[in-house]
């Protein structure tokens, strides 16, 4: 269980987080919606530890161990991860050995050598609509935004994580693109029990990408909880000031 328990959060002496409960369980897909500026991605920067956002009240938990005091890296290693929404270009670090040493990292008791971790890094890469020579670049080095996400979704399925934190992943996507991605995450968090937390302005992702629970932000608070059915209706009337448990 990912468990956010009254979570204030400011930058400098902005309050940007006003008490935020939530939780995730293993293998659900919760999907946090809101207009600009709500405290969507803030609490996703605020859950992976950015050291700009300082939590001055509440708990963040993470199959009951708190993250609060644990840096970016221990977070990780954890098993949390963070597919951001403008993802950085690396020159110089290969795409693909990076991504082989991030999965012996991940994975120090498998024996799979390089040659047969590259020909399933290709089949991955294949299955999200990614050209394989993308994977001989540097990391994100002269990629259209779209194949940065699609490379932010390889490195979640190479880093196997225990939950994933989408951040607007599905901006400026085309529509096969959101797709491949969606149906990737959603198999992933079936098969592997693994929760999602999706943070959107859009229902599109979500007809791919079925959400358990929907919850609604404005102003750092959350000010209604709901099922698939809140996100349809957020994108037909607008988002409601009340919140509805």
């Amino acid at each position: 269980m990912l468990e956010i328990s009254n979570l204030k959060v400011k930058i400098d002496k902005k309050k940007i987080l006003l008490g935020v409960d939530l939780s995730i369980a293993s293998g659900e897909v919760v999907a946090v919606m809101g207009p600009n500026g709500s405290g969507k991605s803030s609490m996703a920067y605020s859950l992976m530890g950015h050291p700009k956002y300082e939590v001055v009240e509440g708990e963040m938990k993470l199959d009951g161990k708190v993250l609060n005091e644990m840096s970016p890296d221990e977070r990780a290693n954890a098993g949390l991860y963070l597919a951001n929404q403008y993802p950085m270009a690396i020159e110089g670090l290969g795409s693909s050995r990076f991504l082989w040493q991030l999965y012996k990292k991940r994975h120090p008791d498998k024996r799979s050598s390089i040659i047969e971790f590259k020909k399933w890094l290709a089949l991955q890469a294949e299955s999200l609509g990614l050209k394989k020579e993308l994977l001989s670049r540097g990391l994100n080095q002269d990629f259209s935004g779209g194949e940065k996400k699609k490379m932010e979704i390889l490195q979640m399925m190479v880093f196997s994580p225990k939950y994933v934190i989408l951040d607007e992943i599905d901006s400026g996507l085309d529509v096969d693109a959101l797709e491949k991605i969606a149906k990737t995450v959603a198999k992933v968090a079936k098969e592997m029990k693994v929760g999602v937390l999706v943070i959107t302005h859009y229902n599109r992702i979500l007809k791919y990408l079925k959400a358990d629970k929907v919850v609604v932000f404005e102003n750092g608070v959350v000010t209604k909880r709901g099922d698939a059915k809140l996100a349809e209706e957020v994108e037909n009337k607008g988002y409601s000031k009340k919140e509805d448990e």
